[in-house]
């Protein structure tokens, strides 16, 4: 354990330069369980510009979150595995959202208005951002395949990490990563 934590100090200090490469490192020696499926990127990919929805039908785009870590999840009413990990994330926003993180879910694809209210309803959605992308257009621009798809974007809302299919978002494991990431 201690060769371990000195892995993870010499990382962090050989990135010290770029405190999010530092911060990803960190994350990326701390990942066990379900958060061995999120891939760290090489290289922050920017975002494509791609307008959204909310609820209320009113324009919406990811840009509102710049400052921000961002776990981005794309889910849709008819995927089990995303209801499974649903409230999760609802619990994972509840305890670590703040002015450093925020939890978004984007329902992809053809995902009625009520379908959706009614999904939310249902595994008891009250804290996370819930946006629309109805023509697929912001899930089809970032290569999401299939799903649950969940994308780490750093404060400068480029995409730094991605995890495909359901995890435990409020696992102690899950929050460890994220607190290194976000430094808090």
């Amino acid at each position: 354990m201690v060769r371990f934590g000195f892995a993870v100090l010499y990382t962090a200090l050989l990135f010290g330069a770029n405190p999010v490469a530092a911060d990803i490192a960190l994350a990326d020696a701390l990942r066990e369980g379900d958060m061995r499926k999120l891939v760290f990127s090489p290289e922050a990919k920017p975002l494509p510009a791609v307008g959204l929805l909310g609820l209320d039908d009113a324009p919406r785009t990811l840009a509102e979150f710049r400052g921000k870590w961002v776990v981005l999840n794309f889910w849709a009413t008819w995927c089990p595995p995303c209801r499974a990990e649903m409230p999760g994330l609802e619990r994972l926003q509840a305890a670590m959202g703040n002015e450093r993180l925020q939890v978004v879910t984007v329902a992809t694809g053809r995902n009625p208005l009520p379908a959706i209210q009614k999904f939310l309803a249902e595994v008891g959605v009250t804290h996370l951002t819930a946006l629309r992308d109805p023509k697929s257009e912001l899930g089809r621009a970032m290569a999401v395949m299939g799903l649950p798809v969940t994308v780490i974007l750093d404060p400068e809302g480029r995409e730094v990490g991605r995890m495909l299919g359901e995890a435990d978002w409020d696992s102690d494991n899950a929050r460890a990563v994220l607190t290194a990431l976000t430094g808090g």
